[in-house]
């Protein structure tokens, strides 16, 4: 069969969503997945993981341009030579497999940065085309569908429910949680539990969490994540009217003289060309690599690429800001059965702390936009860990007795806890996507090219609070606590490039997020996002992708 009613390409958390919705509905879907298709007898605990997940930079690669401030110039470099890679969980149910599950949502100003903050300069900000009350009902869609366990607690900075709770307990608590609750009682800030989208109780045909200690980064082999493949797409393939083509490569949509989408073109595992005929497209192929296919996607009445008529595909592509930090607990300075709890590694910390979501300059007294701190024990997988004792502080390799001494009293004395700062990687000129004209990947098709650079704002929002999360980590009595904030992009948290918005001159899709040009045509993985806020994304994405499913079920009268 090559005709279907949709074809979605991705089947991550913007895809997910749409097929399940739309195949339920009675449509017939197909799912293009350029991956394979693992399940949870894949996810065993390996730490070689990522060769499975991620292609190999020489057959897939990108492009990556930075500025160098030594000549004032932009230098480009591919990342078959960099090693830095961008794509994260090239699999069915893409990087929701590999997520850490942190869901929080988005504040009602995250909607209105704008309006609420003001302009910033060198910063593109607007406001998004729909409001936080337009997307409430599909947050707590995705508590029911997906699976969220946690708790609510009121807090200055809470934003509105129209449930009074998660559908699902908090999962286990680790020792450090109620350390960390303290020492926020102490300083009186607000330590609130962490929501996760990993089910606390067996649900749904999912098993409940392990509590292995493998999470981010690692496939689920419980299938208690909540996964667009365990959560979603195993239930639309039981309609019987979704069907998944995995190694199906989209090269590129053909339109036709009117600017309609009408095939989707695409290699297969063997090679070969095919194509897919349908009446509706839904493109989710995670940020960077949607901008690509729609670049790509050239027609009679997309002669700059689809949905490019006003240049704007590629721009404003956004990371997100902030930082990271750990500090040490040592076994010998907690009481005996204390330190047994502390040794732990299953159970999770689940804590986060919003109280400079928003805060005041201590110098301008301006209202200033902020972020979020989550923590969680450091990850167990001992290969990474081994590899941080490489070098010392001088760069100089470690080695012999004492690479030995130091991974003794790493896997044997402390116990470290991280945090993560999330913060807005605010959009500019300077961060974009487009096609390089020299570098191809595997199939002869120009690869992506990114140019990164991040607003000196995000950087100060970052310092801001990580500091804040030094004096927390103090305060529970860590030993050895530092932070870093880098310009550097994490290459797992990744939006934009196709905005939306009501004026086709600024924005590539509409509100109801439809290529302006191309009225069959929608974009539901992180693309359509304008800002970021201060938050992981993966909420907001499954929430918004729900939304377009109904959007597109009542364009087709299902």
């Amino acid at each position: 069969m090559n005709e279907y009613d949709v074809c979605v390409i991705g089947s991550g958390a913007g895809g997910g969503p749409v097929a399940l919705t739309l195949a339920q509905a009675g449509a017939s879907v197909v799912v293009l997945e350029k991956g394979p298709w693992y399940t949870e007898k894949t996810f065993f605990k390996d730490e070689k993981g990522d060769l499975y997940y991620t292609p190999n930079l020489r057959d897939e690669q990108h492009v990556v341009e930075q500025h160098d401030a030594e000549d004032d110039t932009w230098k480009s470099q591919p990342t078959s030579e960099s090693g830095w890679s961008f794509w994260n969980g090239n699999m069915v149910g893409g990087s929701s497999n590999l997520m850490s599950g942190f869901f929080t949502r988005l504040k009602p100003d995250d909607f209105r940065l704008r309006s609420a903050f003001g302009d910033i300069a060198g910063a593109n900000v607007v406001d998004w085309p729909i409001s936080y009350e337009d997307l409430e009902p599909y947050y707590a869609k995705v508590e029911s569908v997906v699976g969220i366990s946690g708790k609510v607690v009121p807090h200055p900075f809470a934003e509105p429910r129209s449930t009074p709770d998660f559908p699902y307990p908090p999962t286990l608590e680790h020792f450090l949680s109620g350390v960390v609750d303290r020492a926020c009682a102490q300083l009186g800030y607000h330590s609130l539990p962490l929501p996760r989208a990993v089910l606390s109780r067996p649900d749904m045909g999912r098993q409940g969490c392990q509590y292995s200690g493998y999470c981010g980064s690692y496939g689920c082999a419980s299938g208690a994540k909540g996964s667009a493949r365990a959560a979603l797409l195993d239930h639309a393939i039981r309609t019987k009217r979704c069907d998944i083509r995995t190694h199906a490569k989209v090269q590129r949509l053909i339109s036709d003289n009117q600017g309609k989408v009408t095939t989707a073109e695409y290699v297969d595992a063997k090679g070969k060309t095919q194509t897919i005929r349908a009446k509706i497209f839904v493109v989710a192929c995670q940020a960077i690599e949607t901008s690509r296919l729609m670049l790509l996607s050239t027609g009679p009445k997309h002669a700059q690429g689809l949905g490019n008529q006003s240049g704007q595909v590629g721009k404003n592509l956004i990371f997100s800001a902030g930082g990271s930090g750990r500090g040490e607990f040592h076994y010998s300075k907690f009481p005996a059965d204390q330190a047994r709890e502390l040794k732990l590694i299953g159970p999770f910390v689940d804590r986060h702390v919003q109280d400079w979501y928003f805060y005041t300059d201590p110098k301008t007294k301006k209202r200033i936009k902020g972020g979020t701190i989550d923590f969680l024990l450091r990850h167990p997988d001992a290969i990474s860990r081994a590899k941080s004792f490489r070098r010392d502080s001088e760069g100089q390799l470690v080695w012999g007795s004492e690479l030995k001494k130091r991974l003794l009293k790493d896997f044997t004395e402390t116990q470290s806890l991280d945090f993560e700062v999330f913060n807005d990687w605010l959009p500019t000129d300077d961060c974009f996507v487009s096609l390089d004209g020299n570098v191809k990947d595997k199939w002869n098709v120009p690869v992506a090219k990114m140019r990164l650079n991040a607003h000196p704002h995000d950087l100060v929002v970052g310092e801001y609070i990580s500091k804040k999360a030094e004096d927390i980590m103090r305060a529970m009595g860590a030993e050895n606590v530092y932070s870093s904030v880098s310009p550097s992009p994490p290459a797992n948290l990744v939006a934009g490039g196709c905005r939306f918005g009501k004026d086709p001159k600024t924005s590539v899709l509409d509100p109801d997020c439809r290529v302006h040009t191309a009225e069959n045509v929608f974009v539901t993985d992180g693309s359509f996002m304008p800002t970021g806020g201060s938050v992981p994304y993966t909420w907001t994405i499954y929430a918004n992708a729900f939304r377009v499913a109904d959007i597109i079920k009542k364009q087709m009268a299902l």
